[in-house]
């Protein structure tokens, strides 16, 4: 076993950065970058102990690597990688899923190594194209198939979808018993061990890493699970933190505990789609997004490669059923979409869309079925005509989220009236001022009335907001995003205010009948009755709860009313808006 960890070292504006690399199996380096002061992980989490970013690479008589790194590992990866390999000999680059912190790095692969072929799920695939703006090769694999390397190493993939990225797959190596699972079983923890030894050490940040991003997905979690658990696993080869090696089986029992246990409290959306056809996958993953955002659990279920069985069991378990319609000429789903029908119940909320793929099954008499049967229509069926667009997927994003706020409505309201009464009327005496948010990106646009604002600090100029997680805007609110803060007037807000609490359908105009012109930095649109507005760059988000914080600067703002007064909303209890 050969480690390294000088003179790969530098210390940056972000913290110390290193490289270790070690043979952890025949043929197989891993390369891990440790990031020792990181301090937070997106919008996740914050981060006690930093992390890691592995990637590894498996030498038979093809060459393969699993994974890249974050792209501020760039100049220290790529003299690693150039110092083991020369890259044009790497023949395939294995993505375990998109997300940027594993994949930060293809671009340059790519440029050392025009000829790598990009292995992934289609989704994975498709995620990249958008990413890097190139062509390259490329081979889509599924759950189950095979790729040989030569020299044994027999690797077979597993889908994981949702776990946490809906791209994500699981790679097992048939001669090292290594199984390459990026972000599942990982946990953000950084020191010089590059095992699980120390088991009670690293336990809380196990525990802490699965709280925080695998939880909100048990039921993805249990399936994936499933598929693994007749491998036989030497190695646990993680994208963050230390490989499992020592405790493999306590690590993955904790798994299924804690994924049994949240799934028998979750409201359940099953979301059956046809593989491969039209744009079925992509659709019901936007809507998935939306629902999730309320804090309702997903199911993707392909209605071609799942047994009659396993569909009833997640029908009967669902609150909620999404159907992209499936193909008139093929048989398997044609029998699954009458499993569900015969398994559906008027409990549930039911949502129907075309898959685009020209021979669909017909949306309107399926409609009729459920409506017959006394299901709840979440959203009015969603019908593809063309190529979806932005505007056509962010509609299925607030479909979902309809849904999502449907299913949680019982919830909603145990909660508002779960408050202490004096403590409720003492919140409620926080008085704040009223604004609309309205944002734009691509073809793309929303609004939302919003009282949570503060100025944030001086320098830079920065604002506060508060956001709720099931907003339709939210997904307009990320960190680089832009927006308008528009600001209302004493004695005019009335109307604008009516106007935006009104109840939209999904893909609906938010400002149809509403004066507006575009901001000049970011096109966002201003409303012309505001009192004044300020244009805002969005630079971080903190996870508070069942609001998103988001903290944005300023970078330029007009006032149409030298002497008008911000409108001041008082609350008389403060248990909802």
């Amino acid at each position: 076993m050969v480690a390294l960890t000088q003179p790969n070292q530098v210390i940056s504006n972000t913290g110390r950065l290193t490289i270790e690399t070690v043979e952890i199996a025949p043929e197989t380096t891993a390369i891990r970058c440790l990031d020792w002061d990181r301090e937070r992980f997106d919008v996740e989490f914050g981060l006690r102990n930093g992390t890691t970013y592995n990637s590894f690479l498996i030498q038979g008589e093809k060459v393969a690597l699993v994974d890249t790194s974050h792209v501020k590992f760039e100049q220290l990866y790529l003299e690693i990688i150039t110092g083991l390999i020369d890259p044009t000999k790497i023949d395939y680059l294995i993505i375990s899923h998109t997300e940027p912190d594993h994949s930060g790095l293809v671009k340059n692969i790519l440029q050392l190594a025009p000829d790598v072929t990009v292995v992934g799920a289609k989704i994975a695939i498709q995620f990249l194209e958008n990413m890097i703006h190139q062509p390259f090769k490329s081979k889509l694999v599924k759950s189950g198939e095979f790729l040989d390397l030569g020299n044994g190493h027999q690797l077979e993939f597993i889908s994981a979808p949702n776990l946490h990225w809906p791209d994500t797959i699981l790679t097992y190596d048939h001669k090292t018993g290594t199984l390459y699972t990026c972000d599942v079983f990982g946990m953000h923890y950084c020191d010089d061990h590059t095992y699980d030894e120390n088991f009670d050490i690293i336990a809380d940040d196990f525990q802490y890493y699965y709280d925080c991003l695998m939880a909100p997905n048990a039921r993805s979690v249990l399936a994936a699970l499933k598929r693994i658990e007749k491998l036989e696993i030497k190695t646990v080869a993680t994208g963050h933190g230390p490989l499992l090696k020592d405790y493999i089986s306590e690590w993955l029992g904790r798994y299924q505990n804690w994924s049994s246990e949240q799934a028998k409290t979750e409201t359940l959306v099953a979301l059956f789609y046809v593989e491969d056809y039209g744009y079925s996958e992509y659709l019901v993953r936007a809507i998935a997004h939306g629902i999730v955002k309320t804090g309702v659990a997903v199911e993707l279920v392909a209605l071609n490669n799942t047994e009659p069985q396993e569909v009833r069991e997640l029908v009967d378990q669902a609150a909620g059923l999404v159907i992209g319609m499936p193909p008139q000429s093929s048989d398997v789903p044609q029998a699954a979409l009458k499993t569900i029908l015969a398994a559906a119940h008027n409990k549930q909320a039911i949502g129907l869309l075309e898959s685009g793929g020209g021979e669909d099954e017909p949306v309107f008499p399926l409609r009729n079925k459920f409506q017959e049967l006394g299901l709840i229509e979440a959203f009015s069926p969603i019908l593809v005509k063309e190529i979806p667009t932005k505007v056509i997927e962010q509609l299925c994003d607030e479909a979902g989220t309809d849904m999502g706020q449907w299913l949680n409505r019982d919830r909603t309201i145990k909660q508002i009236k779960s408050i202490d009464n004096e403590l409720e009327k003492s919140l409620g005496r926080i008085s704040t001022g009223l604004y609309i948010i309205t944002a734009k990106k691509g073809e793309v646009q929303s609004a939302m009335l919003a009282s949570w604002v503060t100025q944030a600090s001086l320098n830079p100029l920065g604002v506060a907001i508060a956001v709720a997680k099931d907003r339709a805007i939210e997904s307009l609110m990320h960190v680089g995003d832009r927006f308008v803060l528009n600001i209302l007037e004493e004695g005019r807000y009335q109307g604008l205010m009516k106007h935006f609490l009104k109840r939209f359908p999904p893909g609906a105009d938010r400002f149809a009948g509403i004066k507006t012109y575009p901001a000049a930095t970011n096109e966002s649109p201003i409303l012309a009755e505001a009192l004044a507005y300020l244009e805002c760059q969005i630079t971080s988000r903190m996870d508070c709860g069942d609001h998103w914080v988001i903290y944005s600067t300023v970078q330029t703002g007009r006032v149409a009313k030298v002497n008008g007064l911000t409108a001041v909303h008082h609350r008389k209890i403060g248990n909802h808006y």
